[in-house]
């Protein structure tokens, strides 16, 4: 389970209190193994959700205080136990990632909203536990965060998607703006496009203004991890808008001055 490259997810940073960082990397480490089963390599969907069933059994096992059958798993038990984290949390995750493996695309927002409550928002969740945090406000507040980190990754990686045959715009917003599969899987950008990315753009932005707030409730070094963190994904949807939508000739990145530009809006959020 390496610990590399987890979208959008805090790994270890400097920024977070040494004592959080095992916690951190334990679950990451969970979250990482469960995606890539269903996301890397040539397996077969069975065989995808066979692994991913396989870690479900693992959190049945610790649920009920039983040994873990996989020596990998021994470490989340002992942070599970110790942080009393609610293992419905890792349920979640593990069964976005097998709707990852059988459904392609997206009817509506909502539906959409509600994959990303499962495969982003129980991270956070997990976060503002391991703090102390976790009265409704704040748990509000992380899943609006969590779901437009994890829009904005969908909006940057259109193209990356498509080549696995995925849509996760929603089929109802392609046919509002008359923007048809066609046209993402010939990487052109139109007036149409650039109109649909906007929008995309607009309600993911309002989303994580949403929770924003959050980052006043979270002590010390979290804080500001997360202060850096929203920053950092209002700062992709900025470039998304530059390219006027067009992710299929680049996709959209950060380079060293944004992280400078991403600082100095963190001190004063």
């Amino acid at each position: 389970m390496p610990v590399d490259h987890y979208e959008n997810f805090p790994v270890a940073s400097l920024l977070l209190p040494r004592r959080l960082r095992r916690p951190i990397e334990a679950i990451y480490r969970f979250a990482r193994g469960a995606d890539d089963i269903a996301d890397e390599g040539d397996a077969s969907d069975a065989a995808r959700l066979q692994g991913l069933a396989d870690y479900g059994e693992e959190i049945g096992r610790i649920e009920r205080g039983a040994a873990p059958l996989r020596p990998a798993f021994n470490e989340l038990a002992e942070i599970i136990a110790e942080w009393h984290l609610p293992t419905p949390l890792f349920r979640d995750l593990l069964d976005a990632f097998a709707q990852d493996v059988v459904t392609k695309r997206y009817p509506d927002y909502p539906q959409l909203l509600d994959y990303c409550r499962r495969s982003a928002n129980p991270v956070g969740r997990l976060l503002v536990h391991l703090v102390g945090r976790a009265n409704e406000e704040n748990l509000h507040r992380s899943d609006c965060i969590c779901t437009a980190l994890q829009l904005i990754n969908f909006w940057q990686d259109v193209a990356i998607d498509w080549q696995k045959g995925r849509v996760y715009l929603p089929q109802s917003d392609l046919e509002r703006f008359g923007v048809g599969e066609t046209q993402i899987a010939s990487g052109r950008c139109s007036a149409e496009w650039t109109a649909l990315l906007a929008f995309e753009v607009e309600r993911t932005r309002d989303l994580m203004n949403a929770g924003a707030a959050l980052v006043h409730q979270l002590p010390g070094r979290m804080g500001w991890e997360i202060r850096l963190t929203v920053q950092g994904g209002l700062r992709i949807l900025e470039r998304i808008e530059q390219t006027d939508g067009d992710v299929f000739q680049q996709r959209p990145q950060l380079g060293p001055s944004d992280y400078l530009f991403i600082a100095s809006r963190a001190l004063f959020m």
